[in-house]
């Protein structure tokens, strides 16, 4: 399966100056566990926004630059959206692919994905990125809500949407 996971504001911001707009300790165990051990998709600016721009561990990165001499160690470098897909649609046969970001990627993957895993804060981060607003869209649906609970200073819900038209990489 192809699955994006991220959080977002109620407004559905995403980001701001290259960062997250909220540090979530639950989020992010949550973000931890679940992507632990499998493949993470994601564009250059995501990869750098890491600790010392390095892959995060015990996960296959597949990094998407468009620059042909921006090659990262340890990740699999991919210069071309269309050979993004492809390798994220092959890795997605044998396991779950989740899309990590940014922005760009979330948004140009978003018909291809099987569901999102998002975590939605209650408050308006003052996001300069914003994600697609899924409630607004007729092929999503929400499969999956938690309890809204404390993150730190923050009120989450944990909700998981099904796309129900996905599309099919060629």
């Amino acid at each position: 399966m192809i699955i994006s996971i991220l959080n977002c504001d109620k407004k559905w911001g995403i980001g701001k100056k290259n960062g997250l707009l909220f540090t979530l300790k639950e989020d992010m165990k949550f973000f931890r566990e679940t992507t632990l051990n499998h493949v993470v998709a994601m564009g250059e600016n995501t990869l750098l926004s890491f600790p010392n721009g390095k892959p995060l561990k015990n996960r296959t990165h597949i990094v998407l630059s468009g620059d042909p001499s921006h090659n990262y160690e340890g990740v699999i470098n991919v210069h071309t959206f269309d050979d993004f897909l492809r390798i994220i649609s092959e890795k997605g046969q044998h396991e779950d692919v989740y899309i990590i970001g940014g922005a760009s990627i979330y948004n140009q993957t978003l018909p291809y994905v099987d569901l999102v895993y998002l975590t939605k804060v209650d408050e308006d981060g003052g996001a300069e990125v914003f994600f697609t607003n899924l409630d607004e869209l007729d092929n999503f649906e929400v499969i999956k809500e938690s309890d809204t609970i404390k993150d730190g200073e923050h009120n989450i819900r944990f909700l998981t949407y099904k796309n129900t038209k996905k599309k099919e990489i060629l």
